[in-house]
């Protein structure tokens, strides 16, 4: 890991100039002496940095000490950089690797197009943490020793040992054969088979996991995109799904299709002066049901079943009961 570190520090302090041991503390994540200690180990080992005395001060590389990464057009070192900009990685527990290499991918590069790159990178955001009305995206927060077991069982090609926490049960300790690893909104899956049972659990589900000595029983190829199709549609159509017959306006369509489990039917209304449409939806149960039609509010209507519309008219008499009353 001190390898790794001192790499680090010499590639920040290629990219960033001169910097106090303050700031390589915090970018490393490490104390300042630690940092103080490994400036004399790179001068040891013939590293030219040196320090900068002074209010400004701090340490620094001589000019000139790089090495170059040919071969890297500018269109390809711009898709390594908004690769890395994705916030994927952090799921999987491979935040700080990615970041580390970005700095190496960076720094390696040809002067013409390191800065260039670059720039054009911070031009691009993708997947940000927020959405327009403010909303934050949350991902998934997986301890890196956790997310580091599950890795290196499904590299490796072995059984998996996992303390896991369902929705509304006691964690239980399960063995699983890995398959592979899949991030979807920045919520990261497993996907493993138990008993020879497809099974997939939510990486922040995992409260402790340990790989095991023993071959996972798995194929040597797998295609991840059809398995993880093939479970959604299994997802979509078992369980306590139930089904909506819903009027929404067009503006408000995006929405609702994009929490509802699957749409089954959809077409314009017919005769109806304001345009809106009716679908026939599928949701998880009946409490998403509610959930979602309750907050498009006067946007949409549930037409069937009935107890749908019964809970969202007892919702919204409680509501305006409760603000219909006189202000004490």
């Amino acid at each position: 890991m001190r390898a790794d570190r001192l790499v680090s520090l010499v590639l920040l302090l290629r990219q960033r100039g001169r910097l106090s041991a303050t700031a390589l503390a915090q970018e490393l994540e490490v104390s300042t002496r630690t940092v103080l200690r490994d400036i004399e180990a790179l001068s040891a080992a013939g590293v030219p940095v040196h320090a900068e005395r002074g209010r400004y001060g701090g340490f620094a590389l001589l000019p000139g000490f790089r090495t170059e990464l040919t071969g890297l057009n500018h269109d390809e070192a711009l898709a390594l950089l908004v690769a890395g900009s994705r916030r994927g990685a952090q799921a999987f527990g491979l935040g700080s690797a990615l970041a580390s290499a970005m700095l190496k991918v960076v720094d390696a590069l040809p002067e013409s197009h390191r800065d260039t790159a670059a720039g054009v990178a911070e031009r691009l955001l993708i997947d940000p943490e927020t959405d327009l009305l403010a909303r934050r995206l949350e991902g998934d927060d997986v301890p890196d020793p956790i997310a580091g077991e599950v890795r290196r069982a499904v590299f490796a090609g072995r059984k998996l040992r996992i303390r896991y926490e369902a929705v509304g049960r006691t964690p239980c300790w399960r063995t699983v054969d890995p398959i592979g690893l899949v991030t979807v909104r920045e919520q990261g899956y497993l996907l493993a088979t138990r008993s020879g049972e497809d099974r997939t659990y939510r990486l922040s589900r995992i409260l402790a996991a340990e790989e095991l000595a023993e071959p996972a029983e798995r194929p040597e190829r797998v295609d991840l995109d059809r398995a993880w199709q093939e479970r959604g549609t299994r997802f979509r159509t078992g369980g306590d799904q139930v089904t909506v017959l819903v009027r929404v306006d067009p503006a408000r369509r995006e929405e609702l299709v994009g929490t509802a489990l699957a749409v089954l039917a959809e077409d314009a209304e017919e005769g109806e002066v304001d345009g809106w449409l009716r679908l026939e939806v599928t949701f998880q149960d009946a409490r998403h049901a509610e959930w979602v039609l309750w907050k498009l509010a006067a946007d949409a209507e549930a037409l069937s079943p009935q107890w749908l519309r019964t809970a969202l008219h007892e919702r919204a008499t409680g509501l305006a009961a409760r603000y219909g009353a006189s202000t004490r």
